[in-house]
């Protein structure tokens, strides 16, 4: 079986915050407050859980998921009939947010949406490499029969 998927990054800075935040947070569960324990415990688990989506090619259908250390999860739906993928160049914005700090990283990242019914879209992969954004496109291409709309300059371009 086939499964295309896609995940949101986890940023160093936040994976770095929620180990301390669940090792305080078992920390405390042992040695003081059980209640506060397993709140700091599940508040660093929540800094580990990414987002994304996932395109099964052998049925022809996706989910939107949450995933956890590989543990995905969401509800299957048939794809729509889509009418072509975007490959196109955005800025990515991640912020982390803890009791009263706050931060937010920012990187050039690539992504590949497929459109239909107009402007609807699903983003099903992201990249920083445009050669492998684009073989992916075309994978795309094959398995849906789709054409190519190239963003990532200033003028679009279909391919």
């Amino acid at each position: 079986m086939e499964i295309i998927t896609y995940l949101k990054k986890i940023p160093t800075f936040k994976k770095v915050l929620g180990f301390i935040i669940c090792a305080f947070g078992l920390y405390a569960f042992v040695f003081s407050s059980i209640a506060f324990g397993i709140m700091s415990f599940l508040i660093g688990l929540n800094l580990f859980l990414t987002e994304g989506s996932q395109i099964n090619l052998e049925n022809n259908t996706y989910r939107n998921i949450k995933s956890l250390f590989g543990l995905n999860f969401g509800t299957w739906k048939p794809c729509p009939e889509f009418e072509y993928v975007s490959v196109f160049k955005t800025k990515e914005n991640q912020t982390v947010r803890v009791v009263s700090a706050e931060a937010t990283l920012q990187n050039d990242v690539i992504l590949l949406n497929l459109f239909y019914k107009g402007n609807k879209h699903i983003t099903f992969y992201k990249t920083q490499d445009k050669s492998d954004a684009f073989k992916m496109a075309e994978k795309f291409k094959f398995i849906f029969g789709v054409d190519i709309l190239d963003a990532t300059g200033t003028e679009k371009v279909w391919l």
